[in-house]
């Protein structure tokens, strides 16, 4: 397992990915962007015409697709089956149907696992998620919890899509990230909440930078 561990856990909007990057960025360490890995193997059920609502056909996806997941120039890229899907995992619709993976806890035990064997492999890691200081990394050496405000996150979430050429319409976007938010919380297994020993940090009204700069000061 890596010798540092980072956890940085919260919603959809709240700034997980852009701080995970930067921070790791800043200690040379490796990304771990968790929510690739439930993109991924969203997208690979969706190929194979899979139905989303059956488990044991979501768990023999998992099982017999090569997922290979890799640092590149401070970036995670992510192949099934050898193929790039770095970009197509961003897609819209496959968002809208990770929840199908998420929500089950057998193919969450298959998640977790890739998630510990990818810190087998490197020293120092910074990973961002819902469950990473809770559930798949409880024992790591400092744990983030970040929070916006609802409307903040909708803005963001449409930025990152029009900046990707998609449509964004801020109103349905701030219903589908609040109706996500009550998913996450609300589930049996590794519901979304701030690990005990959790930092929460507000980044509402924060840069990129200067949520980076206060978790380098905890870190220190």
């Amino acid at each position: 397992m890596a010798k540092l561990i980072i956890t940085i856990d919260g919603p959809a909007g709240s700034g997980k990915s852009s701080t995970a990057k930067l921070l790791a960025s800043k200690l040379n360490a490796a990304f771990l962007d968790t929510g690739a890995m439930y993109r991924a193997v969203t997208l690979a059920a969706m190929n194979s015409g899979c139905d989303l609502s059956n488990v044991s056909k979501l768990e023999h996806i998992i099982d017999n697709n090569n997922f290979n997941f890799e640092i590149s120039h401070g970036m995670m890229i992510v192949k099934i089956n050898g193929s790039d899907v770095t970009e197509h995992i961003r897609n819209p619709d496959v968002t809208s149907k990770v929840h199908f993976i998420a929500s089950q806890p057998s193919l969450r035990a298959k998640l977790v696992k890739m998630q510990r064997a990818f810190a087998e492999k490197y020293d120092k890691i910074v990973t961002e998620g819902r469950d990473q200081g809770t559930v798949v990394f409880p024992d790591a050496q400092l744990k983030i919890f970040l929070i916006a405000d609802n409307s903040e996150r909708a803005k963001r979430r449409a930025l990152e899509l029009m900046q990707k050429g998609y449509d964004a319409d801020i109103t349905r976007i701030q219903q589908e990230i609040e109706n996500r938010d009550l998913h996450d919380t609300s589930r049996k297994v590794a519901p979304l909440v701030p690990a005990v020993d959790a930092v929460n940090v507000d980044t509402t009204s924060l840069s990129l930078e200067q949520v980076v700069q206060k978790i380098l000061g905890l870190i220190k």
